[in-house]
């Protein structure tokens, strides 16, 4: 069953004003709940799916994909693209040439929240919108999680506790017979303050491939 929040999903009633307030500000931005960005073909076809943290304010909220708008996409389309999970050309615009390939990217809050911030509240009530979305993909073998709220979340997601799955930039859990691999967020400050190296990111990716094939 696909279950997608509404577009005026007021659950969250802090990220439900905030929403509203940049309506008033950006009438033509998404302003909205991001759904997931699916592949070319059907759901069958996913093999991995990628966990954000929420949308970015100027990125996503404004584009209405994942990761399109701001630096975060950048870096991580273009390393899907080295790695064969992606085709086409990323110019951070929803209408772009770029597809991707048995991969599915979808965020762990799907509203906006105020300084990127999401509440424990917030994540715990979107966490009936990332059940699902795990749910839908029956052929799903591996997930990439990009930061520590995003992990802790799709493990909560997956039934287990954080606890015996813990999170660390390059670790690998097993979890419900699917490989979780974690990743710090490719943000602009994570690069910019050396948390994370583009070598680092692609690391991820690497092992993810080897395991897919």
């Amino acid at each position: 069953m696909i279950c997608e929040p509404s577009p005026d999903c007021a659950i969250c009633p802090r990220l439900h004003a905030f929403l509203a307030e940049w309506r008033e500000k950006e009438p033509g931005w998404h302003n909205a709940p991001v759904p997931p960005f699916l592949p070319v073909g059907s759901d069958e076809t996913v093999e991995l799916l990628i966990v954000g943290l929420a949308p970015g304010l100027r990125g996503a909220n404004r584009t209405g994909r994942p990761f399109t708008g701001d630096y975060a996409g950048d870096l991580l389309y273009r390393t899907l693209g080295d790695f064969g999970f992606a085709r086409g050309k990323f110019e951070a615009r929803p209408d772009d040439s770029l597809k991707l390939e048995g991969t599915a990217i979808v965020n762990a809050v799907r509203c906006v929240p105020p300084e990127n911030k999401p509440t424990a509240t917030e994540i715990n009530h979107c966490r009936q919108f990332l059940v699902p979305a795990i749910r839908r993909f029956p052929h799903l073998r591996a997930i990439v999680t990009l930061g520590t709220i995003a992990h802790q979340s799709t493990i909560r997601a997956l039934g287990q506790p954080v606890s015996k799955h813990p999170f660390g930039h390059g670790r690998m859990s097993i979890v419900d017979g699917i490989r979780v691999f974690s990743s710090y967020h490719c943000s602009r400050y994570n690069t910019n303050t050396g948390v994370l190296t583009e070598e680092m990111f692609r690391d991820v990716f690497r092992a993810v491939r080897e395991f897919l094939g």
